[in-house]
């Protein structure tokens, strides 16, 4: 592995570069420890009342619950102080896409699409949580699909 700084006027922010000449896990790996160390965390209330903060390759799922927005990690429900939609802004760029009106799902943590007769998808997630999308959000997901090659 080689890192090497490119120092430029021509670069507004920092950029990282992961380059190979395919497409592997070790690429896939890299590029998802990345995600993990420079994405931004949410801050979140866990179902004892406590104050946490969350990173959002941890989250498995947003959505609506009452007038609530909750979070679904991988150890437990958290209340979010956000709405979907700010979520959703902050968040599809990186890993979310949103599934329903309600529900907003980290793409990464998808382990399964099960494409029924009726039209309808079934995510499985790699925790075992089944939620389904949405009719007028099946095309953003096979779009996703196709995008990612998930």
């Amino acid at each position: 592995m080689i890192i090497k700084p490119d120092i430029d006027k021509r670069y507004k922010q920092i950029e990282l570069h992961v380059c190979n000449e395919e497409l592997n896990d070790e690429v896939k790996s890299v590029v998802r420890e990345l995600h993990e160390i420079f994405d931004e965390t949410i801050a979140a209330v866990d179902e004892r009342g406590n104050r946490c903060k969350l990173a959002p390759s941890e989250i498995i799922s947003f959505y609506s619950e009452g007038q609530k927005v909750m979070a679904l990690g991988a150890s437990g429900k958290y209340s979010v102080g956000m709405k979907l939609y700010e979520l959703e802004e902050g968040l599809a760029k990186k890993t979310f896409v949103r599934i329903s009106r309600s529900e907003i799902v980290n793409y990464r943590r998808i382990k399964s699409l099960d494409m029924s007769v009726t039209g309808t998808i079934k995510i499985t997630m790699k925790n075992g949580y089944e939620t389904y999308v949405s009719r007028r959000n099946i095309a953003r997901i096979k779009e996703l699909l196709v995008k990612d090659n998930l």
